[in-house]
């Protein structure tokens, strides 16, 4: 955690001051820091309830700025110290104290006052602020305060006893700085009760030397008998005693080192981010239902006789393919002896691929059918060519509206698939060739080998093949087109994008207007809205266009069962309301 814990004292004689500080370095150690042939010594402090748990090697380095009051570190002058040390944690040469973690690299290091000029400015103002203005009821708590300049602070201001202070007890505060204000609050109730743990070990060895020292000279009745001075100006002969004089403690410094470090490391490690990706996407619950439904199938198979399995039709699944050979024909091995290690490596990659295979304008052409639900018919000896052009074809649709069989000996009619495979004997008809809610792409071979250049270098190269694409529908290469396919052209052709990023900016595309047919769907077939109303909001979601309606109504077929059962029973139309009133 880039965080900075302090702790700091108010003097009667010099206002707030820094005593004690542990930082976090992520970098190697600051000038004249350094942990080389020195030995360590461990220090351990283990917790009941509220205390302090941690086991660290403490190794001390070579003096390091700020260190001492000598120094040319930017910490306060030695005029400005108590000469008895009771602004003062460290003595004079004293190098500090060093915790490495080797499990992140990190080395926690403590010093009275950070070494940076601008964090030595932010942790005193922050010390200043914890033990004057920013005090809660009491003078005695846990308060928040602070700003995006100079930090957000956590501080706990507390009491220590002292038979020797004026109302025997004098004030500190323990602060953590850090610049992340959200990541401090949601770390409130973590830091409270850590460092509620260890401001009351201090109390306890405090009470304890007070109480001694009370028992023996007892203040209290000693002040009353003596004559009366006025107290102001005695104060220079009753400097603040040192925070390990009133705890009798003279490892106190090492175990807050232990304790801060440990502080910091367990606060930053105990809160972790996690990508919340939110409510399933309509081709997620479309995935869902035809698993469920592939599920209910198998298992009402598996109960009945075998043999009363229909096959005389080729497998659709919608969303999934599912592969169909038959042994009949001699363009194609049997589906049984197919050898993987001899299939043809001739593929389409992506739909930047297949538009530099296929050319703009044909390419243009297919995408415009199969955006608008129309048939699209593939003819090819290679079955692997077939089937990865609708694994490709296929990312432009949702999920639900994806209807394929990858390949056939027959015709199928268009109501049982929009992506049909075929066998180049395979005769089409006549009315299909000439329908404009039909394309057919040819898969010839080439009559000259550099008809298509080699776009990869690699044996997956399509430049054997020549491909014709046609279709009953002469304008659809002319037109506007749908907003979604200029969208799809426009990433296609911008180079700067790389295969990954169009894939994603299809996904955004596709549930951008998967919600404008949430949408249309709701309006129309839930609240039965007059056709006026159609129009208007279709100009307001910008799909007033002929090609954009075609492309809604299509896709309104592709939404999950789940939404429309959903929207069925929770949304109830005006009209309907009215009739039951």
């Amino acid at each position: 955690m880039n965080a900075i814990v302090a702790l700091c004292h108010f003097c009667e004689l010099h206002g707030p001051r820094t005593l004690f500080c542990t930082e976090v370095l992520h970098s190697p150690l600051p000038q004249g820091a350094s942990s080389g042939d020195i030995s360590g010594q461990n220090e351990q402090a283990e917790e009941e309830e509220g205390g302090i748990q941690m086991s660290s090697r403490i190794r001390s380095h070579s003096p390091a700025e700020g260190a001492s009051a000598d120094s040319s570190s930017p910490g306060p002058k030695k005029s400005d110290m108590c000469e008895a040390s009771g602004c003062r944690s460290l003595a004079g040469g004293h190098p500090g104290y060093v915790s490495h973690d080797k499990e992140t690299s990190i080395k926690y290091v403590s010093h009275q006052h950070p070494n940076h000029p601008q964090l030595f400015s932010i942790v005193r103002q922050a010390c200043v602020r914890s033990l004057s203005c920013e005090v809660c009821p009491g003078r005695e708590g846990p308060i928040f305060f602070g700003d995006e300049q100079h930090g957000f602070v956590f501080s706990h201001t507390f009491f220590i006893k002292d038979s020797l202070a004026r109302g025997f007890q004098r004030w500190y505060s323990i602060i953590t700085i850090m610049m992340d204000r959200i990541y401090l609050i949601n770390s409130w109730p973590f830091l409270l009760g850590k460092i509620r743990g260890i401001i009351d070990e201090l109390q306890g060895k405090a009470l304890k030397v007070f109480e001694a020292e009370q028992y023996g000279c007892p203040q209290r009745a000693q002040r009353m008998n003596t004559a009366f001075t006025p107290f102001l100006h005695q104060r220079n002969g009753n400097a603040a005693r040192s925070l390990t004089s009133l705890t009798n403690d003279e490892n106190l410094w090492a175990c807050l080192h232990t304790s801060f470090a440990w502080l910091l490391k367990a606060c930053g490690s105990r809160l972790t981010e996690k990508l919340l990706e939110g409510a399933p996407t309509e081709d997620t619950l479309v995935q869902m239902e035809k698993l469920a439904d592939l599920k209910e199938e198998s298992e009402g198979w598996d109960g009945s006789e075998e043999g009363e399995k229909p096959s005389s039709q080729p497998d659709v699944v919608e969303g999934q393919e599912l592969s169909k050979c038959s042994p009949e024909t001699s363009l194609m091995p049997d589906c049984g002896s197919w050898n993987v290690a001899h299939r043809r490596l001739s593929v389409f990659r992506s739909l930047r691929h297949m538009r530099q295979v296929l050319g703009a304008s044909a390419f243009r052409m297919l995408a415009w059918h199969v955006l608008m639900g129309n048939q699209v018919i593939w003819k090819a000896r290679d079955m692997d060519l077939v089937q990865s052009a609708f694994d490709v074809l296929r990312t432009m649709l949702p999920v639900g509206c994806v209807r394929i069989i990858p390949y056939s000996n027959q015709y199928e009619e268009a109501y049982r698939c929009n992506f049909l495979g075929l066998s180049p004997h395979v005769q089409i008809p006549s009315h299909i060739l000439s329908s404009e809610f039909a394309v057919l792409v040819e898969v010839r071979a080439a009559t000259r080998s550099s008809l298509y250049p080699t776009l990869f270098d690699d044996e997956q190269s399509l430049n054997k093949y020549e491909f014709i694409v046609t279709s009953g529908s002469p304008v659809a290469a002319d037109r506007v087109g749908p907003t979604i396919l200029n969208k799809i052209e426009a990433a296609l052709t911008n180079q700067n994008l790389s295969v990954d990023v169009v894939d994603q900016c299809l996904v955004c595309l596709k549930e951008e207007w998967m919600n404008k047919v949430k949408v249309l769907f709701k309006f129309t077939k839930v609240d039965s809205r007059p056709k006026e109303d159609t129009q208007k909001l279709l100009s307001i979601l910008g799909a007033a266009e002929e090609d954009n309606v075609k492309l809604l109504k299509f896709w309104m077929t592709g939404l999950s069962k789940t939404y429309k059962s959903h929207l069925m029973s929770t949304v109830r139309s005006p009209t309907s309301s009215e009739s039951r009133n």
